[in-house]
């Protein structure tokens, strides 16, 4: 999930700040069965497609099951904090993951849309309390968002489901609100 492995955490990175510490906590996408729901933007829908299809795989490959799932649409990347928000405030899911794709076109558009759409998942994860995985692509070129969306675990969609699951699992860990 990381950019380049420049980036990368090492290894042993958790391993050694939890012996350096009283108490280390790590979310585990597969040790806990999660309600998840998964949002989709039908504009640029083939990418959504392909995104819903990674984030698909990538909950069957952490073990959740299909009927534990929800999958919403909505008409643009603009309208996905809405649904996201009414889903993760509605109590029946642990994680939510946005899906859709913003491509820069010749207007400001694209920065209107791609950064509303970013404050505003954010913002219902804060509001919430539940986690908010964003699979939005943001990017220059229509290739550029297909290169995003292939198959396997380098999917956008599949890398926001395990992300969603882990965030569940480690937010169920965590001390409660007090």
């Amino acid at each position: 999930m990381t950019s380049s492995d420049a980036t990368a955490l090492s290894a042993d990175a958790i391993a050694n700040a939890a012996a350096r510490v009283g108490t280390s906590v790590v979310g585990d996408p597969t040790r806990r069965e999660a309600r998840v729901a998964v949002v989709c933007a039908k504009f640029n829908g083939g990418i959504s497609e392909r995104l819903l299809d990674g984030a698909l795989a990538g909950l069957e490959a952490s073990g959740t099951k299909a009927a534990s799932v929800t999958v919403a649409w909505v008409p643009g990347a603009f309208e996905l904090p809405v649904a996201v928000g009414r889903l993760a405030s509605s109590g029946s899911v642990d994680a939510v993951i946005a899906l859709g794709a913003v491509i820069r076109g010749e207007t400001a558009h694209f920065e209107f849309v791609a950064g509303q759409c970013a404050a505003g998942l954010q913002q219902v994860a804060l509001d919430t309390g539940v986690p908010v995985a964003f699979g939005v692509l943001t990017t220059d070129t229509v290739d550029q968002a297909l290169a995003r969306c292939g198959s396997g675990d380098q999917n956008k969609g599949y890398e926001a489901a395990v992300t969603a699951l882990e965030m569940a699992d480690l937010l169920a860990s965590l001390p409660a609100d007090g």
